[in-house]
């Protein structure tokens, strides 16, 4: 079932995506040559502190994961697409690291990620992560009153594919409130002119993932969580949480950066 916010609750989800936002702004500034990445997941775990905020991540555990998630910061890093569990690596020049970050304040939920280079960039990455962008954009832009999950899910998979990248299958964006996971599911590709039609007051969490190399496939890494390229590409990640109105799409976790 899909739950249409009131424009109240549209507004204390944009509180909650404003923590996320500053979260991830901090950990972006952080990021570099050397810091590990369960010292950029402290960082995050501090912005929530100073908000009095909690993470809708620590703990959690949905059906596929073998143990609860242990961190507030999902850190991937190369040929890691998404879900990675932070640990002592430190960060090296030139890695390509996707930085996935949720809060909850107030009893509802903020989601958001972003992606981006340490140190020396590659072309191709800097190519990659800029597809990414470009596909959340897109996928925003079709966010509006009157179209369809299909229309976000095309906008989405043109971009990416259009790059030449690979989608991870099954992997999407989702409904968001008052839990993380709500309804309905925002595929990275899919028909136009298809599924639920968009609505005042649904929020959705709209996140492309690309693989650099082309294909689609991945596997989960021996924690459980963390999911990485089959052929061993880079991959990259975007993502905002945004409420549909009818004045347009509004993007509850922009970042002052």
């Amino acid at each position: 079932m899909v739950e249409l916010k009131t424009d109240t609750s549209i507004d204390a989800m944009y509180e909650a995506g404003q923590v996320v936002g500053r979260a991830l702004t901090a950990v972006r500034k952080a990021a570099d040559v050397g810091v590990s990445l369960l010292e950029l997941d402290e960082v995050a775990h501090a912005v929530l502190r100073e908000a009095g905020a909690t993470s809708p991540f620590l703990g959690y555990r949905p059906s596929f994961a073998p143990t609860p998630f242990p961190a507030v910061l999902c850190a991937s890093v190369n040929d890691a697409i998404v879900h990675g569990v932070p640990t002592r690596y430190r960060l090296r020049d030139g890695d390509l690291v996707s930085m996935d970050f949720g809060a909850e304040l107030g009893g509802w939920v903020g989601d958001s990620a972003l992606s981006f280079t340490v140190g020396t960039p590659r072309e191709a990455d800097l190519r990659l992560i800029e597809a990414a962008e470009r596909a959340l954009d897109a996928g925003i832009a079709a966010a509006v009153v009157g179209n369809r999950i299909g229309d976000i899910a095309h906008a989405i998979g043109t971009v990416c594919r259009s790059a030449g990248y690979g989608i991870p299958d099954g992997f999407g964006g989702h409904g968001i409130g008052r839990r993380m996971h709500e309804d309905p599911g925002v595929p990275n590709e899919g028909r136009p002119g298809r599924g639920m039609r968009l609505r005042h007051g649904m929020v959705l969490a709209i996140e492309p993932m690309v693989i650099g190399g082309g294909t689609d496939g991945y596997h989960a890494d021996l924690d459980g969580w963390t999911l990485r390229t089959n052929d061993g590409s880079r991959a990259a990640h975007a993502e905002h949480t945004v409420a549909i109105t009818d004045a347009g799409p509004r993007v509850l976790t922009a970042r002052a950066d």
